[in-house]
């Protein structure tokens, strides 16, 4: 189910996306739910994940049942005037591993694994950077 969103060209949309812009060869698994979102051209997302106001730059990895974009908002650390209202945002070719849940104004970059994530949380205002890493 799609409502009011743009997908782009050669996107695969096996779950449901609401109020977004889905770029050129993007792909969103099955029971996905994606809002509010910008997901950009050849990003993957899993199955059984839920994606709350996310900004997804090219190429992205998000595995399977990731949540991101839940609880309580908080000012981001790094800066707060650009990572607010309540946006998560994940870096260019960046990897959120399965299972994981991320809070709101929070920002990721590079490849994660599932123990850059304290009991599978990362918390609302919090910056996760893994330099030089690239899949």
């Amino acid at each position: 189910m799609v409502e009011r969103s743009i997908i782009g060209e050669g996107s695969d949309i096996y779950g449901k996306v609401y109020n977004s812009v889905i770029g050129c060869g993007v792909t969103i698994g099955k029971d996905t739910v994606v809002r509010d979102s910008i997901i950009m051209n050849n990003t993957v997302i899993g199955n059984g994940c839920e994606l709350n106001k996310v900004i997804a730059a090219e190429n992205a990895v998000i595995k399977d049942q990731v949540k991101l974009g839940v609880g309580e908002e908080a000012p981001n650390e790094t800066d707060p005037q650009i990572y607010n209202n309540g946006i998560v945002t994940i870096g260019e070719k960046s990897v959120i591993p399965e299972g994981v849940s991320v809070g709101k104004n929070t920002c990721i970059f590079g490849v994660t694994s599932r123990e850059d994530y304290a009991d599978g949380h990362l918390a609302g205002g919090k910056t996760l950077i893994k330099a030089g890493d690239e899949h």
